[in-house]
């Protein structure tokens, strides 16, 4: 599948077969993931991923109750490593490179399952320490975005989108 298709197809999806995630594919995400771009090549965030049901149902206790957190066979946790950052970039690679390059990583992580015939649902309501617990994180990792993974029970229509007129602007 070409990346224009990959990302006309992309979908938020909240319901997902009783079917697991092959070995291969996740290997294929995550190695989409390894690939994306990150300041100065620091790759300054950490990835998570849970298939225990009991991890899995906290993080959708933790996600304000999205039930489609505990459903998706694997979730990917995606955290900020600002430390990773800061030894290049300083207080500028903290607040925002950290998070540029977890959150690049994330986009990247949808659009290879779509390529792959999964569905995803960017998860960014929760609660930041409940997320914590439910990991174990350390101190120093910050959760930006939480991505369940799992083959789609639904198909759901695209939804409407800016003009690119209205999106877009030319500066002369």
């Amino acid at each position: 599948m070409n990346v224009f298709d990959c990302i006309r197809q992309r979908r938020s999806i909240r319901a997902y077969q009783d079917r697991p995630v092959p070995e291969a594919a996740l290997q294929r995400i995550l190695e989409a993931v390894n690939a994306a771009p990150s300041a100065g090549n620091l790759q300054a965030y950490e990835i998570f991923l849970v298939r225990d049901a009991g991890r899995r149902r906290a993080l959708s206790e933790a996600s304000f109750g999205q039930e489609y957190v505990a459903q998706a066979p694997v979730v990917l946790v995606f955290c900020t490593n600002a430390a990773r950052s800061a030894v290049k970039y300083g207080q500028r690679g903290e607040r925002l490179y950290c998070l540029q390059d977890a959150t690049i990583a994330c986009a990247y992580a949808q659009l290879a399952a779509v390529a792959l015939g999964l569905g995803t649902v960017w998860v960014g309501a929760f609660d930041d320490d409940a997320v914590i617990r439910a990991l174990d994180l350390p101190g120093s990792l910050h959760p930006v975005a939480i991505l369940p993974i799992g083959y789609p029970a639904e198909s759901p229509e695209p939804r409407p989108r800016r003009a690119l007129e209205d999106l877009a602007h030319e500066l002369a």
